[in-house]
């Protein structure tokens, strides 16, 4: 760890201030107990504590020496009181000798010495106090600040691993249901079969490029989209179509990657696969009041199903959402006339 005073500006200047507040307070001292020379009391006590500040600065190192964490607590304490022992008596020392050296004998130097020692050495055991626990409060910080950053990172590195365990719970789900309906489309049709492996293989080729959790644009999360609505098109034919409604400034607003994938997963297998009718996919996207929303909806067969999804699919979105976006983003269903929407809202 750096010296805390020297390797923060901020921290030097407050550092001074601090001394000279205390240079003043000890002139102020020294002044009521000796009686007089308000000037000889002021430049001891700024000379004084000058040297101190000087002596306090270098006291960090063997401060961190002592504190290795592995010092007993009794060796420690030893350390501590010869340390500060040494200190005020160094301090008095250089003290003594420099103003000696700059006062003339005329001002009586010696008789106020004698006057304020007692005083000086008292302000020396405190002043020494003082800077250890302000060392110990540093170290604490920085403790403190080492440990948040760790957490930070800890749950960073949790975040990405659990996107990643949602993710991969999406490709293997997909293609399943894609590989079943190849092995019928085999038997029945197999120049669509043969279709549908080339458009799953452009659709998984995106899917596992993506391999981390970079967002992707809107227009290239459609574009891959759009090859798995065309897997699911070679199947049922003219009983799936499509509707897009994006506005232009929506094309390159960022999303997570295969986010609304899902989504249109469950439009298809409960809309499609259940219904006997035609079902639209439709499509809106729109930026308003400071949000992207998007709009996933399509008909179904309102009719009792016997089949009932896990609800994996939106569960996954909703857990991307609010691991992206914290609670800033969210996600609404709703079921009327014979219309499942999906609504998102993504923060921009």
């Amino acid at each position: 760890m750096k010296h805390p005073v020297l390797a923060n500006r901020v921290r030097l200047i407050v550092w001074w201030l601090v001394w000279l507040f205390l240079a003043l307070g000890q002139s102020v001292l020294f002044y009521f107990a000796y009686g007089s020379f308000i000037n000889i009391s002021l430049i001891d006590s700024i000379v004084s504590l000058l040297i101190y500040s000087g002596i306090a600065l270098s006291l960090w190192y063997p401060f961190r020496f002592f504190n290795t964490g592995k010092t007993r607590p009794t060796a420690l304490i030893s350390n501590l009181v010869a340390s500060g022992a040494f200190s005020v008596a160094l301090w008095v020392l250089i003290t003594k000798f420099v103003m000696t050296t700059v006062l003339p004998e005329q001002n009586n130097y010696e008789a106020y010495w004698d006057a304020t020692f007692p005083y000086r050495v008292g302000t020396g055991v405190f002043i020494y106090g003082l800077v250890i626990l302000t060392y110990y409060l540093f170290v604490s910080l920085s403790n403190l600040s080492e440990k948040n950053a760790k957490e930070a990172k800890l749950e960073s590195l949790v975040k990405e691993t659990e996107l990643k365990m949602l993710r991969s719970q999406i490709n293997p789900h997909f293609l399943f249901n894609s590989l079943n309906s190849i092995s019928s489309l085999t038997i029945t049709d197999p120049e669509k079969a043969r279709d549908m492996v080339v458009k799953l293989s452009e659709f998984m080729r995106y899917a596992l490029s993506r391999k981390d959790e970079q967002p992707v644009s809107l227009q290239n999360e459609l574009e891959n989209l759009r090859l798995y609505l065309d897997i699911e098109k070679v199947r049922f034919g003219e009983k799936l179509t499509t509707e897009e409604n994006i506005e232009t400034n929506c094309l390159n607003f960022k999303i997570p990657v295969l986010l609304l994938q899902p989504l249109y997963e469950n439009a298809v297998k409960h809309g499609v696969y259940e219904s006997t009718e035609s079902v639209r996919i439709i499509t809106n996207a729109k930026i308003i009041d400071g949000y992207f929303e998007i709009t996933i909806s399509n008909n179904y067969d309102p009719a009792p199903s016997l089949k009932r999804g896990t609800g994996t699919g939106l569960l996954n979105v909703s857990r991307r959402l609010e691991l992206f976006y914290g609670n800033k983003a969210s996600i609404k269903t709703t079921k009327e006339n014979g219309i499942y929407t999906v609504n998102m809202y993504i923060p921009i």
